[in-house]
């Protein structure tokens, strides 16, 4: 999954290591556990990013 979303960003000119990337699902991991409310804003907020790279990627092909 960190290889998608990694490659997702770069396709829309956005570069992170994964270092970073590992210490950020840390962070939203934790405040989920946290928060357990975020879930569904977390989640949705997940899906559209998502679903704007895939198609952006299809797009592109």
């Amino acid at each position: 999954m960190t290889e998608a979303v990694e490659k997702g960003l770069k396709k829309i000119g956005i570069t992170i290591s994964k270092p970073l990337l590992a210490i950020l699902c840390i962070i939203f991991g934790i405040v989920l556990f946290v928060v357990p409310a975020l879930v569904g804003f977390i989640v949705g907020i997940f899906l559209i990013i998502e679903g704007v790279l895939l198609l952006i990627e299809y797009l592109e092909l």
